[in-house]
């Protein structure tokens, strides 16, 4: 059995302290989804945690489902989200169900967002070194770049430039934090920018 280190041990408790904690409030927006929305209740979607491995991220379900959904959301997709599932977004209460991903081993609290398999494959070289660290719930790009990314995104009325928005000015960008993350990489800091996460959804 392989030795766990400090950031997993501390992923592990934190994450088990937290489904404790949240699991009557994930019960709670359960039935309301279903109440409200009906099936599915989560929304299950491929990501990468290297080049060439994946794992099935899980959310709750924010959107009207669609059969050719795919790539990243931008505003094409708004008239998709439904009120809740607006509601869940800005408080990021759909991302409870990835607290399972973090216990599995195939997410960190703190590390690059993990990426659609399209975008590592047309940027391999960029991923190979983005995800030499585990894929996070939050971390820098997420606290830098997310506001700006939304807005950028938002202005997008066609799948065509989402695309190529988040392609040409996102993924470099988080890139660039990602890696600066990696240079600073330790667990104070991974608890500094847990708490100006939380800060940030709180303000």
């Amino acid at each position: 059995m392989p030795k766990l280190d400090s950031k997993r041990i501390f992923d592990i408790i934190l994450a088990s302290l937290l489904a404790i904690l949240l699991l009557p409030i994930l019960f709670i927006l359960l039935i309301s989804l279903m109440v409200l929305e009906g099936r599915p209740l989560f929304f299950v979607s491929e990501r990468m945690k290297s080049r060439e491995e994946s794992f099935n991220l899980w959310k709750l379900r924010t959107m009207r489902p669609e059969t050719s959904d795919q790539g990243v959301s931008g505003g094409n997709k708004d008239e998709r989200i439904f009120p809740m599932g607006r509601l869940l977004r800005r408080v990021r209460l759909d991302e409870i169900p990835q607290l399972w991903n973090i216990l599995k081993g195939d997410m960190s609290f703190v590390g690059p967002r993990p990426p659609l398999r399209q975008y590592v494959d047309r940027f391999p070289d960029t991923y190979d070194r983005v995800l030499s660290v585990k894929p996070g719930l939050t971390g820098l790009a997420t606290l830098v770049f997310h506001k700006r990314e939304a807005v950028l995104l938002s202005l997008c009325e066609t799948s065509e430039q989402t695309d190529a928005v988040y392609s040409r000015i996102c993924i470099p960008r988080k890139a660039r934090l990602d890696l600066i993350y990696q240079r600073h990489q330790s667990l104070c800091f991974d608890v500094y920018l847990l708490s100006r996460t939380i800060r940030a959804i709180f303000t």
